[in-house]
């Protein structure tokens, strides 16, 4: 319990970023738009979205404090993962287009990551591969145009 009631605490340390999410949303909808962005770094931040705008958490939300707590940490979960899978020079390109500091924003990403308990970080981060290891069996398999043809099928009967 004292973990947790700390850790809370310590999201308090995210306020600053707050201030500055517009630019950093920003950003990631730039580097999602970008071509040079991997594949599976793009599906984990759709399913961070699809867990958000589902509503179903697992923490219920009209627990006082903790129920919030759970839609923030899968958020900077996957944004802490998101980034640290992206080639450095391409991170840069974009900082620099959107005059976002990279020191600032290194700070930021920092004070995301210390708040993180390091097990669940260390297996989330695990997650892109696992992403990009399923799409490269289904593109073998021969199943993805299949399933886009099914999908397609039922998009014209609609």
């Amino acid at each position: 319990m004292a973990g947790g009631f700390r850790r809370a605490l310590g999201l308090l340390a995210l306020a600053p970023i707050a201030n500055r999410a517009p630019v950093y949303a920003r950003l990631l909808w730039a580097l999602v738009r970008d071509d040079r962005t991997p594949a599976a770094r793009k599906a984990l931040l759709a399913g961070a979205l699809g867990y958000l705008v589902l509503g179903r958490d697992l923490v219920p939300d009209n627990l006082p404090i903790l129920g919030g707590l759970d839609d923030l940490v899968v958020v900077a979960l996957v944004l802490d993962t998101f980034v640290d899978g992206l080639d450095p020079d391409l991170l840069d390109e974009h900082l620099a287009a959107l005059d976002i500091d990279r020191v600032a924003f290194d700070a930021d990403i920092a004070r995301l990551r210390r708040v993180l308990p390091g097990p669940i970080r260390r297996t989330i981060r695990r997650l892109p591969g696992l992403i990009q290891a399923t799409g490269e069996a289904l593109r073998q398999s021969g199943l993805g145009p299949r399933l886009r043809g099914w999908i397609k099928k039922e998009e014209s009967i609609a």
